[in-house]
Formats: C-alpha cells, sequence, structure tokens
C-alpha cells in the first residue's frame, strides 16, 4: 500500500491501474476510522481491483459550533487499518489542496438537503457535496462506497452523481454495530460510560419502530411518538428528531409503504449521533 498527497500523483496511480484493466474503488473518509469504515474498504476490496481511500477532514461540513477542531485525527492508526482492510492507496489531501485561496465554488442539491440534518446544521450538507465532488473528480472511480449510517448523506451523494452525470456507481453498505446495538462513529469517542449507555436508546428506539411495523401497526405517528418518548426518557438524551420517512424521497409519510426508512439523531451528553433502520410495511395479503 502506498501513501500520495498530490492529485497528479493520485491520478496517475489510479490511470495506471485502469491501463491494467482494473475496476477503481473509492472509500472518502475523514479519519478516525473504525470496523464501520474497514467494512467499506473491504467491500470495495472484494468489488474492485484497485483500492483507494482517501482520509481529509473536510473543514466545509462542520457549522461553527462543532467538532471541527477536536475531531480525532489519527493518520498513522487509519494507514494501518487501510493495509490490513486491503486498500492499495491512501490519499491525505491537505486543507490547502482542496480550498486553495479564493476557492469560491460550491455545490448544493436542493430538497434532499432542506430536511432532516439539514434543517439543524445549516451549510453541513453543502460542504459534504462540494468535498465529495472535489474526491471523485480528483479519483475518478469506477465505484465509491458510503455507510448506510449517514443515509441522507449517501441519498444526495447519489441524487448529485445522477443529476451531474458523474460516472460513478455509489455503493451504500451496511450500518455496523457493537454488539450492544449502538452504531459506530468516530464520535463515539466522545462519550463518558453514562453517556454511552444512554446512547444505547436510539438503537432501542429503531428496534420498536421495526417491532411495531412487524406487528402491523399502521399509524406511523404513534410509532413516531412512541420513538421519541422513549428517546426522551432516558437520561442526558435530548432529541433533535425521530421519524419515518419515504427512503427515496426522505418526504415524512403518514402510512406503511414498502420503501421506508427511521431516523433518528440526538445529542447524548455533548455529543450528537444518528441512527436509522430501513423498514418494510407487513404484507396484508
Amino acid at each position: 500500500m502506498d501513501t500520495v498527497a498530490e492529485i497528479p500523483e493520485l491520478r496517475q496511480r489510479v490511470q495506471s491501474a485502469r491501463q491494467g484493466g482494473a475496476v477503481v474503488g473509492f472509500v472518502p473518509t475523514m479519519g478516525a476510522l473504525h470496523a464501520g469504515h474497514v467494512s467499506l474498504v473491504e467491500a470495495a476490496r472484494r468489488d474492485c481491483d484497485f483500492v483507494v481511500v482517501s482520509i481529509f477532514v473536510n473543514p466545509t461540513q462542520f457549522g461553527p459550533n462543532e467538532d471541527f477542531e477536536k475531531y480525532p485525527r489519527v493518520l498513522e492508526q487509519d494507514l494501518e487499518k487501510c493495509q490490513t482492510a486491503g486498500a492499495d492507496l491512501v490519499w491525505t489531501p491537505t486543507k490547502e489542496l482542496m480550498y486553495p485561496p479564493h476557492f469560491s465554488s460550491y455545490v448544493e442539491v436542493e430538497s434532499l438537503t432542506e430536511t432532516l440534518e439539514g434543517t439543524t446544521r445549516p451549510h453541513h450538507f453543502r460542504g459534504v457535496t462540494t468535498v465529495v465532488t472535489k474526491l471523485l473528480l480528483s479519483c475518478l472511480p469506477d465505484m465509491a462506497y458510503f455507510g448506510a449510517k449517514d443515509y441522507q448523506q449517501q441519498a444526495i451523494v447519489r441524487r448529485m452523481c445522477l443529476d451531474l452525470n458523474i460516472p460513478v456507481e455509489i455503493k451504500t453498505c451496511p450500518i455496523i454495530r457493537n454488539e450492544d446495538g449502538l452504531a459506530l462513529s468516530s464520535r463515539n469517542t466522545y462519550l463518558s460510560a453514562e453517556e454511552r449507555a444512554s446512547a444505547l436508546s436510539l438503537s432501542r428506539a429503531l428496534n420498536l419502530a421495526e417491532e411495531r411495523i412487524a406487528a402491523g401497526e399502521t399509524d406511523l405517528e404513534r410509532i413516531k411518538t412512541e420513538m421519541h418518548a422513549l428517546l426522551a426518557g432516558t437520561p442526558l438524551i435530548k432529541v433533535d428528531y425521530a421519524t419515518i420517512v419515504d427512503s427515496a424521497t426522505l418526504e415524512e409519510i403518514s402510512a406503511p409503504q414498502s420503501q421506508m426508512v427511521a431516523l433518528i439523531a440526538a445529542w447524548s451528553g455533548a455529543t450528537r449521533l444518528i441512527d436509522n433502520r430501513e423498514l418494510s410495511a407487513v404484507s396484508q395479503a
């Protein structure tokens, strides 16, 4: 495995691999890699001949009072994990490379960005879509891998690539969880023991929604109310949203349908966490 920092080096390596007939897979990350990220690299390794991982903590997707400065940066550990997972090349661009002086071009996706995370984190998705566009156009992979935990993000990236004719197949990989159900996140390292215990309420609320749907409940408002109550009744938890939406449009729905997803954003102490669960209505046949 090799490491490069500059775009010409990256492109030369990708072009050389492609000239040899390789299918190129790409995993964009912000580092602080955990088993969820590793699963993305492993999926790319299974599907592709040449695997590129980027590590870049993107400043434009953080708000002014968010955790950009304290976001974990552990490059040497990340490189070891990339090598073990089967990456061929790790790209580590700098802020100065990605956002040079006078940078003034941003990519915005309408509609999908205006709900859920978009209501509480203004400009977050503009930062995401801009950096992902730059990463994809720099690497030009055949496939790019995203985790399902950031459900809204992967839907937005998918729409962006479709709308802008970016010739990359977007792959979404399953959420990886700890044995107790907590979805893996680089921000879990911020949690105290008490906050981590309270954070388990997110997966419990999703379990509740899944159980209610499986039992034939058709009143989604009732399910959402129960999810919210479970979360709000947990010490240290403050709820941003707990809802059920159409999987494709991310619009709120009033009745069960074949493709829907329950999504939660909540604070455990000072740490904001997200989680989700795809649901499917029980057939009435």
